[in-house]
């Protein structure tokens, strides 16, 4: 169980992309910490200071398997990197007190997101792992949300948004930019604000390590809009990540020192 007593003086920021993270790093000043990842592996890990509590940004690097050099994106690097961290910084200094998944996502203007906007997750959700056996079809969707059983591991963060000025909502993960009308279907029935490609396949990785998460994400396209994700995806990435270099230090600032019970 995630002890709620526990001060937030370690946070690990869990990344897909370079260019979500860098600007973050470099604001922050962090340096690159070739001690984290067994050489052979494409994560890149950073690590510094930020008002006397250490942070850890973690990446998922770039592909090699398929000699294609783009970034390793989808819940399989995402919950491979975060799980190995964890479990690495796990024996260092009481460990981490906090996993923040930060990036970028589309938004569902169903749901009132717009272009630029900050939201906090509230609940993961898968929505492309359909399984319509009895049971199966429960764990294919994987919901963790705060107080859900044993696995209380997902940050209710209402009173943080609230002061902050972020928006909530709960995110569903997938390993397609793109989505299927079978998808929609899913989202839809996930209550989903924001959707993304990695998000609960980290949030597994923290209910095996008992380690609590929030997730940071930055809106870059509208799901249920006239432009086509891919298109408005990159035309937004290098202003979302902007934003996230804005909007994480404030996350920081509020969460640091605190208790989980406190947020």
């Amino acid at each position: 169980m995630v002890n709620a007593d526990r001060t937030i003086q370690h946070v690990l920021v869990a990344v897909a992309m370079e260019a979500e993270a860098m600007p973050f790093v470099e604001y922050l000043g962090l340096e690159k910490d070739e001690t984290l990842f067994e050489s052979h592996l494409p994560f890149l890990a950073y690590s510094g200071t930020h008002n006397g509590a250490k942070v850890t940004v973690v990446t998922n690097g770039k592909d090699t398997i398929y000699s294609t050099g783009v970034d390793n994106v989808g819940t399989v690097p995402a919950a491979l990197a975060s799980y190995l961290a964890l479990h690495k910084l796990g024996a260092a200094d009481g460990g981490v007190d906090l996993l923040i998944n930060a990036g970028t996502s589309g938004g569902f203007q169903r749901k009132g997101a717009s272009i630029g906007d900050v939201f906090l997750t509230t609940a993961v959700s898968h929505h492309d792992r359909r399984i319509a056996i009895p049971g199966f079809d429960s764990y294919g969707v994987g919901r963790l949300e705060p107080n859900s059983s044993s696995n209380n591991i997902i940050l209710n963060p209402e009173k943080l948004a609230a002061q902050l000025g972020f928006k909530t909502g709960v995110v569903s993960t997938g390993n397609s930019l793109d989505k299927t009308e079978e998808c929609d279907q899913n989202m839809l029935a996930n209550d989903a604000s924001i959707k993304d490609m990695e998000a609960a396949a980290i949030a597994w990785s923290c209910a095996l390590l008992q380690k609590p998460f929030l997730g940071v994400k930055i809106v870059t396209d509208i799901v249920d809009g006239d432009m086509p994700s891919h298109d408005e995806f990159m035309l937004n990435l290098a202003t979302a990540a902007k934003s996230l270099q804005e909007a994480l230090p404030k996350v920081l600032d509020a969460v640091l020192g605190k208790t989980y019970s406190d947020l």
